[in-house]
């Protein structure tokens, strides 16, 4: 989603960066770009220009720190103000009676049923006993849909078929939450096309019979100010207490995420990223304003890593990796990991300048399921000694992977140039020594050599020399290598 805004704004602070002073004038000439980012990313007219002043006014304001330059201090003049802009910091969710009652609120289409099943599976994941009340009556299948949702995730759903009286299922629903002694109670309301006084109304008796302790918006952030304008309306009647942004992975353009704290007073708390269930994250201003400013995300990566990585995988890859023992079996682990984390192109956008690799086609979600396709056309021998993998091998794995001879030969010799030069430059077990040191936190390795984060060097160690990736290990190290001989041959001749 701010793949654009993100492009503009390093566009806009370049030439700050270097500069030796900061005047009025090449403050100015930044803070016009800034402008146009916040505009053209949908942000409010009013809070753009709020927001542009208040960037302008601190800048030439600002005593500059002797260790860095004034561009860099004015790249953290920007960073401050819009994590000042979104919230400060992370907002929790209310706590208060056993049990606490979350009501959600919405339009049609924003993702609230959905959404509600996703926050009971986070809610589940942090040890709270959840109980689901489908309390959309109006629209068809919603109740049933509820009921599918939460039996995936292995949580109760109160529900009644045939009754329109919404404000008597939720007090039903509450009395059979405090029997079960659950800790949280969501109700999923009905949406609206557009908000009237009957569904206000509605809502305002729920709330009132519950007394529910969180009455959440759950806001479809594609709708840019539209959203910030549906939250106002809906914070003017409900009092809200937080808003859950939907579809912030999708390709708008993030007005809504910039703009929505500050015009309503509501904080966004959660932001949901995808369509399955684990794909809703907690919001924190400061992680999205680095990844706004492309500085990345490695926090939010690493808690990735530690939901859904292995830990006992790690700890066997740790193990051959230090016995110079990894194969292709391991390798197709690894890629699993990374589907797991959602692919290159989501782990990309958490790690600095990673949205500048994106368009990469090596790096394309169809370059790795090749990859996977192609070993698990090998057999257990061949996935375990690659260098058996003669001609008609190599043949037999293209037509049974659906890939070219030329793929397999390629990924193969890319796969030995890789442990050569990891074994050759004691890298292995340096990769093993880094994930063994995060494989308390899940087993994940890491990026450092493909991507110069240092705390994250084992997951791509091997991933990163593949697909064209020269950032990465295989390609960087043979690269070098072969440079260091050239470089010989010449003082030779």
């Amino acid at each position: 989603m701010f793949d654009s805004i993100t492009d503009k704004f390093q566009e806009a602070l370049r030439h700050l960066r270097g500069q030796t002073t900061i005047t009025e004038s090449n403050v100015a000439e930044a803070m016009k770009s800034v402008r146009e980012a916040l505009i053209d990313a949908d942000v409010n007219l009013e809070i753009a220009d709020s927001f542009v002043e208040e960037v302008r006014t601190a800048c030439l304001g600002e005593a500059v720190v002797k260790s860095v330059t004034p561009g860099q201090q004015a790249v953290k003049i920007v960073h401050d103000k819009l994590v000042e802009l979104m919230g400060s910091e992370q907002s929790a969710l209310n706590s208060g009676a056993s049990p606490n009652v979350i009501m959600m609120v919405g339009l049609h289409g924003s993702g609230k049923t959905t959404t509600s099943a996703k926050l009971a599976r986070y809610l589940k994941n942090q040890g709270k006993s959840v109980m689901l009340a489908a309390c959309d009556v109006y629209r068809p299948a919603a109740i049933d849909q509820l009921r599918v949702l939460g039996g995936s995730i292995g949580v109760r759903v109160y529900s009644e078929d045939g009754v329109g009286d919404v404000p008597a299922i939720a007090l039903r629903a509450l009395n059979e939450a405090r029997i079960a002694k659950s800790d949280y109670l969501i109700i999923d309301t009905a949406g609206r096309l557009q908000i009237d006084t009957v569904m206000v109304q509605e809502l305002v008796t729920v709330s009132q019979v519950t007394s529910a302790g969180e009455i959440m918006l759950v806001a479809d952030a594609a709708l840019g100010q539209q959203a910030v304008s549906v939250a106002r309306h809906f914070n003017d009647a409900l009092h809200l207490t937080g808003i859950i942004l939907t579809k912030l992975d999708g390709d708008a353009r993030g007005g809504a995420a910039l703009s929505i704290r500050r015009v309503t007073g509501c904080p966004v708390k959660f932001t949901g990223t995808g369509e399955k269930m684990e794909d809703l994250e907690l919001f924190y201003p400061d992680r999205m304003a680095s990844r706004i400013l492309g500085m990345g995300d490695v926090i939010s990566l690493v808690e990735r890593a530690v939901e859904k990585i292995d830990r006992d995988e790690a700890e066997k890859l740790e193990e051959k990796m230090r016995r110079n023992a990894f194969d292709f079996d391991d390798f197709l682990s690894q890629l699993r990991q990374m589907s797991r984390l959602g692919g290159m192109e989501t782990i990309l956008k958490f790690l600095p300048g990673g949205n500048k690799l994106g368009d990469l086609a090596e790096l394309a979600p169809a370059k790795f399921k090749g990859m996977e396709a192609i070993i698990c056309s090998m057999t257990k021998q061949e996935r375990a000694n690659a260098e058996i993998i003669d001609m008609p091998r190599r043949r037999r794995i293209a037509a049974g992977s659906g890939r070219k001879v030329e793929e397999v030969s390629q990924l193969i010799k890319q796969f030995l140039m890789m442990k050569k030069v990891m074994k050759n430059h004691g890298l292995m077990n340096r990769l093993a020594g880094s994930v063994g040191a995060l494989g308390s936190m899940g087993g994940f390795g890491g990026m450092g050599g493909g991507f110069g984060g240092g705390a994250m060097s084992g997951f791509s160690g091997g991933l990163g020399g593949f697909g064209g990736m020269r950032s990465g290990f295989g390609f960087r190290g043979s690269n070098n290598t072969v440079s260091q001989k050239d470089k010989r041959k010449k003082r030779h001749k």
